[in-house]
């Protein structure tokens, strides 16, 4: 086996091994967080693990992006693996706020924003209506395969941008898990390399818009 085929099989293999690390350390948090007694499973139980889920394997989507640029001429297709991890993504954003709108709902408390506002603390709401917004920004980029080749499209993957970092603090002040010692210091992991991460995308973006202009 040559070196370059070593490399390519390690690179279709990584995004796929990458994701399952992050899934399962997110199952574990939330699963030891109650102490794995399932019996006591309620939707208020359940749904932050779907929003855990969500933002990992989006991470993770970033972080192969960036190994991507890192190595570019390993010509490896991923065209799968951000299909199917893309799909995932979109059930897991829908169903996490979804099942606490339906639940609050079912327990009388009616419908967004009202709905979070008694769910958290008052200082918090804002916060979960930050996630509905972003969430929104979520969906709208699944309008690519239609959109993609407008002018505007830009502007979408920058809100994308942006959403991620908002779903980062939603999900740092809010998430009963990261405030678990040790996962914190994972979430803050996710965070800072995804900073790194927007930080270098869009310094090779400037560059190459001057590139081009000069």
């Amino acid at each position: 086996m040559t070196p370059s085929s070593t490399r390519t099989i390690k690179l279709t293999w990584l995004p796929w091994a990458l994701t399952l690390i992050v899934v399962l350390l997110g199952v574990y948090v939330w699963a030891n967080s109650f102490s794995w007694h399932f019996s006591t499973l309620s939707t208020y139980t359940f749904f932050p693990v779907l929003g855990l889920l969500a933002f990992s394997i989006m991470w993770s989507h970033y972080m192969i992006g960036e190994l991507r640029r890192i190595f570019p001429h390993d010509d490896v297709d991923l065209h799968q693996f951000f299909r199917w991890t893309g799909y995932a993504v979109l059930v897991l954003i829908v169903m996490h706020p979804g099942l606490l709108i339906y639940q609050r709902f079912r327990d009388g408390f009616g419908l967004p924003p009202h709905s979070y506002e008694t769910y958290v603390a008052p200082s918090m709401a804002w916060i979960t209506l930050l996630g509905s917004v972003s969430l929104l920004v979520f969906l709208a980029f699944e309008l690519k395969r239609w959109f993609a080749s407008k002018n505007w499209w830009k502007y979408v993957l920058y809100l994308n941008d942006l959403a991620m970092i908002a779903i980062f603090y939603h999900g740092l002040e809010l998430g009963t898990q990261t405030h678990i010692m040790w996962f914190k210091y994972v979430w803050w992991f996710y965070g800072i390399t995804l900073f790194i991460t927007l930080l270098h995308t869009y310094i090779v973006r400037i560059q190459q818009h001057f590139t081009h202009a000069s």
